[in-house]
Order: C-alpha cells, then sequence, then structure tokens
C-alpha cells in the first residue's frame, strides 16, 4: 500500500495492515516507533510481543524524555515493552558531525534508507534498537512500525541484526509507505 502523503493520518491504517500482515504471516514481534505513546496504544494488547521504541532520552531537550511518565506506565500495564536508548543510526555519531561539520558512515546509511521514505529508516533503526535491548528474538521476522514525524505511515517485515552486524539487516517486505 503506497500512501499519497507522509503524516499521522495514515497511523489507523498502517496499524492495522501490520496487525493483518502480522496474523497473515505468524509473526508475533511488533516493534513500533512512539514518541508520545499513542501510536504503541493502537498496539497494545494486539500482538503477542509489542516493543514500543521511544527518542533518546534528552532528545528534545537536555535531561528530558518525551514520553510522560504516566504513559509509560499505562503501556507497560498492558504489556507493551519500553525502550528508551541511544538511536542506532545516530547517536554518538551525530555529535561527532556536528562538532566537526562532516558526514560520517552511520548518517551516510540513515540518509540512504531515507531515500524509500523516512518511515523504512525509523523501521530498521528500531527493530536494531530493539534487537540489541533483547526485546525481540535473533533471527526471526519481526514487523517494525514507524512513520515521518507523528504517528505512523510506514510498516515493514524485516529481520534485523545487531548493530554490530546492522548490514546483515534483511527487509523482507514493506507493507505500506508514503
Amino acid at each position: 500500500m503506497y500512501w499519497k502523503k507522509p503524516g499521522p493520518a495514515n497511523t489507523e491504517a498502517t496499524v492495522g495492515l501490520a496487525l493483518e500482515r502480522a496474523a497473515a504471516a505468524g509473526i508475533a514481534d511488533i516493534v513500533v516507533a512512539s514518541n508520545s505513546g499513542a501510536t504503541a496504544e493502537f498496539l497494545a494488547g494486539k500482538a503477542p510481543n509489542v516493543v514500543c521504541v521511544t527518542h533518546a532520552q534528552g532528545y528534545a531537550a537536555p535531561g528530558e524524555n518525551e514520553m510522560p511518565a504516566a504513559v509509560r506506565e499505562a503501556l507497560t500495564a498492558r504489556g507493551v515493552k519500553v525502550l528508551t536508548t541511544t538511536h542506532v543510526l545516530s547517536g554518538a555519531e551525530r555529535g561527532i558531525s556536528r562538532k566537526f561539520s562532516g558526514a560520517y558512515p552511520v548518517e551516510i546509511m540513515a540518509h540512504t534508507l531515507r531515500m524509500f521514505g523516512q518511515g523504512v529508516k525509523v523501521c530498521v533503526e528500531v527493530a536494531v534498537m530493539a534487537l540489541d535491548a533483547g526485546l525481540i528474538p535473533y533471527g526471526r521476522e519481526v514487523i517494525a512500525v514507524g512513520g515521518t514525524g507523528k504517528g505512523a505511515d510506514t510498516a515493514v517485515i524485516l529481520r534485523p541484526a545487531h548493530a554490530g552486524n546492522i548490514f546483515d539487516t534483511y527487509i523482507c517486505e514493506i507493507i505500506c509507505k508514503p
């Protein structure tokens, strides 16, 4: 499915397609990018293993987390695993590029993935982050849901690899994207 425009207007349909495809393919693990918790809420309780990956602590402002503690607690109570950690496709490397005004390999990888859309980059990133945190199984296909800005507009089936072997990540299918 290709959406005419990116953005949060596609969230409900994207989540619906991801759940439909997960059921058809027997995929138990869904990783979702969500900073406010709104997109993760659409998935809570609807798959055996839902992992919500947020922006890193300090992303919006030093020392702060974008997801309110009450939302994190509510998602956790509904069985969603919430992960807040350094972004695998930016992290420390972005700090180096800001300091020295250059482009570095991981940022080039991120920009290359964005050629398929911001959501595809996000899907790869959050799946690798969830795998590195031990929240999804190694070697199995998962569905990742991400987007462009707020909400979700992209869903992908992939077999993520750990960050140390990120080029072994395999994108199996793009379910939907702008």
